[in-house]
């Protein structure tokens, strides 16, 4: 891109867990064996701004790739502890194995506050996922029916399957909280996919753009 500020603003946000012990809410040792793949997002992220680059779209591009080690430590977050994000929300802590979506909060909100023209993230943000559409079936989230309506196409085009989920707002009281502006996690089991995008989409209100 040249820099132009009348170019189209292209934000890519990916996920970058180097490693998720699940911190003091423990994962089993089965389920942490594959945990150096917890920073997919951001490989994915990485290599679009990558094509970006080498494609020389004209957009003005932003990558953002929030990274941490999720571990056990003396200082490691708590379950219930309220945290305060880059947008002034706060969190109540649900499940400190539920860290993905804290570091992304703050990312989105800092490209959602350049009012870009496309907003992106990607993430290995739940389980839940995973159970819904399987390993090879990513879920899809988006508040803007035309991005998804092209990300569909192109997923036919192809041959990379992806699948919608809603953003069912009925489920956003689940993550209400007596003690802070949100719960992390939500306060009941089940939907775990759709409530962590809606605690997402809270960060980028107004926005246009999809979650992966």
């Amino acid at each position: 891109a040249d820099g132009g500020a009348s170019l189209p603003l292209l934000c890519l946000v990916g996920k970058g867990v180097v490693f998720d012990s699940g911190g003091l809410d423990l994962k089993p040792p089965a389920s942490m064996k594959l945990m150096k793949k917890d920073m997919g997002g951001a490989a994915l992220m990485m290599a679009v701004a990558h094509c970006v680059m080498a494609a020389g779209l004209q957009v003005r591009l932003r990558l953002m790739v929030p990274t941490v080690e999720n571990a056990v430590s003396g200082n490691a977050y708590r379950p219930l502890d309220v945290l305060k994000t880059r947008a002034g929300i706060s969190v109540e802590n649900g499940n400190t194995d539920a860290e993905g979506r804290l570091i992304l909060c703050d990312a989105l909100f800092e490209c959602a506050s350049q009012a870009p023209d496309l907003l992106v993230d990607a993430a290995t943000l739940t389980g839940a996922a995973r159970a819904a559409l399987g390993p090879e079936v990513p879920a899809v989230f988006s508040n803007d029916d035309g991005v998804w309506a092209e990300l569909e196409s192109a997923s036919r085009a192809e041959g990379d399957p992806v699948w919608r989920l809603p953003l069912f707002p009925g489920y956003r009281r689940l993550l209400d909280s007596k003690v802070a502006d949100l719960n992390s996690t939500g306060s009941e089991a089940g939907a775990g996919a759709i409530t962590a995008a809606l605690y997402l989409q809270e960060f980028v209100k107004g926005g246009r753009g999809g979650a992966a």
